[in-house]
């Protein structure tokens, strides 16, 4: 019942609780606010600092029908539309119903949004939006406001907080259902010190998986943590193939690894062009939305122009902004870029697509519930239907915010179910740890073979390249196998999503959204609008399947489900 797990010494401390939240970011935050007003005895775990998640990272900002003329049947529009004929409709109903309230809770809560001359939220637009709906922070430090004051809301609601932990494993009771989690503090104790938090609710919030790639736009700590997790634990994940690349990240040079600076859509939505080395704005004629497209198209769109010139990146050019306008409305990308000796005042700024954003994840229902009883997911790590194909831009923390406060109120009606107790481990189906210098050798074959271009030829290149990496441990384990420790548990979790991630990109036969194959340009909507749902066996066998329709199974145990 206990599943398969990492290679760890068994805990040697426990805390109690009625609900463990893991990680930091809007959905992680919003949701231990939320249960924790409830009544209920609620700890955070997160990897790094309280304030250091991918939250603080969103330069765009958030979206919602706030402004006079929008409605939420338009922003559903264009969240369908961006989505590529795989959203599910009513949990994207649902985020733009909810959205304006659950924005303006935040607001009450601290977070101030940037105001127009007469007090207005300042609305403004991002690539697939029709209208302007995205209100923003410090111009674009919208992320780091929203963190700010959801960290300060925590503290003085006195929530017990585990920072610098890696989580590890889900603990299961006799029944199958959740328990609580393994973890391991940094820099506290022994290198390979394992403790555990008992809980009967687990929310998984830890955000992404782009350190999967070599330059991505995620910091360090996105190592796929929770997909892994889920996966050890039974649960199922969706849609993994769609990572969403970035189209503007400022372009460091060919061998740039580890987190870019991103150059944020909102600098398009205020006008900025995209040209190539010759000056041309090649997104004209491509849509009718030009450099305002939804984010797949614009990637490809760059990248084709890239391929057909030679070129290694495209440019932005906001020149015409002014330097008033750069340093009031962009001040952080202002800053990046000048760090980096680019002046966006006076010289376009080179920019080429990087991993940005896991439109799918571990499979939950609109209550945030995946296939694990007492398993919660919510943010990145989700995969709740709202995204589609291809995530609209800033609807990211809207989706945290909304589903966090959705499962918050489903545990808290109900109830955390207590007659369980974690079981005591028995003979372990153990995962064989990587070696930590393997994480450059699975970043390079993601971004070589199954990054913004992919083919059949591509894919099985990376398939092969990966399952070497996992029989070497595999066989390593019968001698001396990695040593357990944070660097080790990452760098299994990384090769354990990507693994997942490219059998699913070669199982979809088509382009569709964020997922490009060369060798299927074409979607195909009577064969692939369909859902890929993967999980381990407990065995360790990858097995993954295609929905009946576009529609989402039921995630709970005694409903049946697709074949």
């Amino acid at each position: 019942m206990t599943g398969i797990r990492l290679s760890a010494p068994a805990p040697g401390w426990a805390v109690e609780a009625d609900v463990v939240v893991v990680g930091s970011g809007v959905a992680g935050l919003t949701a231990a606010l939320r249960c924790s007003a409830a009544g209920l005895k609620t700890v955070v775990v997160t990897k790094a600092r309280l304030d250091d998640g991918s939250t603080r990272w969103a330069q765009g900002g958030i979206a919602a029908a706030l402004g006079e003329g929008d409605t939420p049947e338009q922003h559903l529009n264009d969240t369908l539309v961006a989505g590529a004929g795989l959203c599910d409709e009513t949990a994207v109903r649902t985020l733009v119903t909810e959205g304006p309230d659950a924005v303006r809770r935040l607001i009450a809560s601290g977070a101030e949004f940037d105001r127009n001359a007469v007090g207005e939220i300042a609305l403004t637009r991002e690539g697939g939006h029709h209208r302007s709906r995205i209100a923003h922070a410090g111009g674009d430090a919208t992320g780091a406001e929203i963190t700010r004051a959801l960290v300060e809301a925590v503290r003085d609601a006195g929530i017990r907080t585990v920072e610098h932990a890696l989580v590890l494993d889900l603990l299961k009771d006799a029944e199958g259902r959740t328990a609580g989690v393994t973890l391991h503090v940094m820099g506290e104790g022994r290198h390979d010190g394992v403790g555990a938090v008992h809980a009967p609710a687990v929310v998984l919030a830890t955000g992404g998986m782009g350190q999967v790639f070599s330059a991505t736009t995620n910091p360090s700590v996105s190592t796929g943590d929770g997909v892994a997790l889920a996966l050890r634990a039974g649960a199922e994940v969706s849609d993994l193939e769609f990572v969403q690349f970035h189209p503007t990240v400022l372009f460091l040079g060919p061998d740039a690894e580890g987190q870019q600076p991103l150059v944020s859509e909102a600098v398009r939505g205020e006008g900025a062009h995209l040209v190539d080395g010759d000056g041309v704005r090649f997104m004209l004629g491509r849509h009718e939305l030009a450099e305002l497209a939804p984010r797949d198209i614009v990637a490809k769109g760059i990248m084709r122009r890239m391929r057909e010139q030679g070129a290694q990146h495209m440019y932005l050019d906001a020149r015409h902004f002014g330097a008033e306008m750069w340093e009031r409305r962009f001040p952080t990308i202002l800053a990046a870029c000048r760090a980096h000796g680019i002046d966006p005042v006076t010289q376009p700024i080179p920019v080429a697509p990087a991993a940005h954003y896991a439109s799918g994840g571990v499979r939950t229902d609109l209550h945030g519930r995946t296939t694990v009883p007492g398993l919660y997911a919510c943010g990145e790590v989700a995969c709740t239907g709202v995204h589609g194909a291809n995530r609209l831009a800033s609807n990211s923390l809207l989706e945290g915010l909304v589903f966090a406060e959705r499962i918050a109120a489903e545990i808290a009606a109900f109830g955390p179910h207590r007659d369980g107790v974690p079981v005591v481990p028995g003979p372990p189906s153990v995962l064989p740890l990587i070696e930590p210098e393997k994480r450059a050798e699975i970043q390079r074959i993601m971004s070589a073979d199954a990054g913004v271009l992919r083919s059949a030829q591509s894919l099985d290149d990376a398939a092969d390249g990966l399952e070497a990496l996992h029989l070497e441990a595999v066989e390593e384990y019968f001698g001396k196998t990695a040593e357990p420790g944070t660097e080790s548990w990452e760098t299994t979790n990384l090769l354990c999503v990507a693994r997942v991630l490219v059998a699913a990109a070669l199982e979809r036969e088509e382009t569709r959204g964020c997922h490009w194959r060369e060798d299927r340009p074409e979607r195909d909507d009577d064969t692939w609008r369909r859902h890929l749902i993967a999980r381990l066996t407990s065995d360790r066998r990858l097995v993954v399947r295609r929905t009946g329709t576009a529609e989402f199974p039921p995630v709970t145990p005694e409903a049946p489900r697709e074949q």
